[in-house]
């Protein structure tokens, strides 16, 4: 076997085991999203106050070490780094109100971001080749993003089961992907 073919061998195989590494726990997320939303919801905010406390142990240490920033720049650090602490802090004491309050914060922000998209789609509605798909999506846009700016705690469950389904599909195509990568065909 030569060196090329080996190689070629060996990058297949190693995309293979992304795709099906990444398939598989794409697949395990999709499932607890799905049969355990709350649960996965409070996993999510973990990581997010776990990040939170990191971020603010860095920037309180940016504020209290750094020697070439200026006073008004430490004591900001300082103030940022305490928040970020406090914040990450409330969110694993409380982790299941935090989850429900992430996801009406993110409802909204998707709501207002997918009206914001529709206007925009109808303001370049002179641009379009399609005008009638660029009316259709700017009213489905529209439409949504009204629902979940009005009922973001619905908008955010169903953005919750869309997403563990989405990955449960994606996750088992990639699976797919991994047996198949590589293979030639004749």
């Amino acid at each position: 076997m030569s060196t090329e073919s080996a190689a070629e061998k060996s990058a297949v195989n190693g995309i293979r085991t992304a795709l099906g590494v990444g398939g598989v726990l794409a697949v395990i997320a999709g499932l607890f999203i799905v049969f355990q939303p709350v649960g996965a919801a409070v996993v999510v905010t973990w990581v997010i106050a776990l990040y939170a406390i990191a971020a603010g142990l860095v920037y309180a240490g940016l504020g209290i070490f750094s020697k070439n920033k200026g006073g008004w720049a430490r004591v900001g650090h300082i103030a940022l780094g305490i928040l970020f602490i406090i914040a990450g802090v409330i969110a694993l004491v409380n982790s299941t109100q935090a989850a429900a309050w992430l996801a009406v914060f993110i409802a909204i922000l998707v709501g207002i971001l997918w009206i914001v998209e529709g206007i925009v789609a109808l303001s370049t509605l002179g641009d379009a080749a399609s005008k009638g798909w660029s009316i259709f999506f700017a009213i489905v846009s529209i439409i949504a993003g009204l629902y979940l700016v009005f009922s973001p705690l619905w908008g955010a469950v169903v953005l919750w089961w869309l997403l563990g389904i989405a990955l449960i599909v994606l996750g088992i195509i990639n699976v797919v992907r991994a047996f198949t990568f590589g293979r030639k065909t004749a």
